[in-house]
Parts: structure tokens; sequence; C-alpha cells
């Protein structure tokens, strides 16, 4: 019996070159992909949502791979996550529809940039690896009236990295929100996908005017421009988390089967709370 498995997985990115497979590099897919040939004793090719760069986390990156195991999924969710290294974490693992595709499949997806806007280092909070330090004082307001230029279906060569070069680079952008919490400013922007270092981009670039170097209607200008050289730095990786992956409701349940063909009798469970349709995970690249 074939059956396609999607694993929802977090990761601390500050020691791994991203999530693809490269050549002589730590990276999360060939961390995962040798645990998991180790438990289901075939060759495994994992399909990622979307790659991240190197330093970049995850709370949610999802993939999915083909297998003929017939283990059922509690056994290989703890088979497989005593096999990893402390800094990858299986959140979720479920079968799911034949058509299931972690890439082209993939709907919407989030990304959170966080800022740690004190004078002090977030040493105390131990969140160091986690957030980008900026000291001086940045503008709230300011910052969340220049976020909504980047809200729409819109060209953003400005915001991308010089070197990309893709079809079109034509994205669209869901939402993008701008918030406190206590001494950190995030910056959440989900959209269908990304371009490279997009979305550290648009953190440095409202991170320039929210210290007041631009004003908030300077980000339509620098977006028209598509003039990577108009934008704002693109900011450190390690700020960058990938939050969640969207997916279409039915393609998260497998087909049913009968009982005579599923003797693990573990075909019907495939939900995890509530991330039946966001599953907690940039083609992604930032």
């Amino acid at each position: 019996m074939t059956r396609k498995i999607r694993i929802l997985v977090a990761y601390d990115g500050t020691e791994f070159h991203g999530w693809q497979c490269q050549t002589g590099l730590r990276t999360v897919q060939d961390a995962v992909e040798k645990a998991l040939r180790r438990v289901v004793r075939h060759p495994v090719n994992l399909t990622g949502s979307g790659r991240t760069d190197a330093g970049v986390h995850a709370a949610g990156h999802v993939s999915h791979f083909v297998t003929q195991s017939p283990l059922a999924l509690e056994p290989l969710r703890r088979a497989l996550g005593s096999r990893l290294p402390g800094d990858v974490s299986i959140v979720a693992i479920s079968e799911v529809h034949p058509d299931f595709h972690a890439t082209r499949s993939a709907v919407s997806k989030l990304y959170r940039y966080r800022i740690h806007n004190r004078l002090d280092r977030p040493v105390e909070q131990r969140t160091h690896p986690f957030v980008y330090h900026f000291w001086k004082p940045l503008d709230l307001d300011r910052m969340r009236a220049a976020a909504r230029h980047f809200i729409g279906e819109m060209d953003f060569t400005a915001m991308a990295a010089k070197s990309t070069k893709r079809r079109t680079m034509v994205r669209t952008v869901l939402r993008c929100d701008v918030e406190r919490h206590f001494d950190e400013i995030r910056m959440d922007v989900e959209g269908t996908g990304f371009l490279y270092k997009q979305v550290r981009t648009m953190a440095g670039t409202l991170l320039s005017v929210g210290r007041g170097q631009w004003e908030p209607d300077h980000v339509k200008r620098i977006l028209e421009s598509r003039d990577r050289n108009e934008a704002g730095p693109s900011l450190p990786a390690q700020g960058l988390c990938l939050q969640w992956v969207r997916y279409p409701p039915h393609l998260l349940t497998a087909p049913e089967r009968s009982t005579d063909s599923d003797p693990e009798g573990d075909a019907g469970c495939h939900h995890d709370d509530d991330r039946s349709t966001c599953t907690s995970a940039t083609s992604s690249q930032d």
C-alpha cells in the first residue's frame, strides 16, 4: 500500500545552511531524510514547501514523502523524532491525499520577522539567536503605515536580492502586520510566494521608515522604481521564521480505505488539532 505522508517540522536554523540539501553542508532536509531512511528502510526523497536560507528558522515547515511502509503514524513519528538532532522537532505527521504536494498545493505562507527594540541586547531574555537587535527607538505607527504599501499583487524587484532571476518578479502579499510585543517589534507577512530575501528586505525597509529615514509613502516609490538600491537593507537571517503554510483542507485528508486494506487501523487519523487547514511552517526562498 502506497501512502503519501506529510511532515510538519520546526527547527532552529542557527547551525543549518538552510532547508535544501547541499553537498558537504548541514541542512534540515538532509537531516530529516537520513532519519527517515533508517525508519522506513527504503530511499526517501522529501519534497519541501519551500527553501529557507542559512540561519532562518521555522515553526512549521511542511514536506511530504511517499512510502509503502506499513508503520502506523504515531510509531513513525516517535521513531523519526528520536533519530533527529536536537535543533529539529517533528510537530505533526499525517497521511494526506495522493494529490497533495508540499510545494505546489500551498495556498499561502506566513513569515515573521522579530526585532528586539531596546537599548540592551536580548541576552537576558535568551532570545538573541532568534531576533535582530536594533537599539534606537522605532515608530510603530510609521512602520504600520508603510507596511500597507506592500499589500497586493505587484512587482517586488526592489525587495529582492540583486542576483534574483525569476520568470516573473510579481508576487502577492495578502497582509503585512506590524505589532509590538513587549520589547519586540514583529512583522508578519503572509503571501502566496516570496522572492529571495524579499521578506528580510521588506523588514529592513520598514525599519528605515521606523527610524525616521523615510516617510511611510516613500515605500510606494521604492516599489515603483523596481530598483534594489532604493530599498532598505536586508536584515540578518536570525530574525526570520517561517510560521506556517496553508493548504486546501481536502488535500490534508487521505482517502478512506476499508479495514481489510488497512491492517494498522490508522488511516482515519489524519488531523492534528487546528492545523488541518493551516499547517504551522521563502516557491519561498527567504
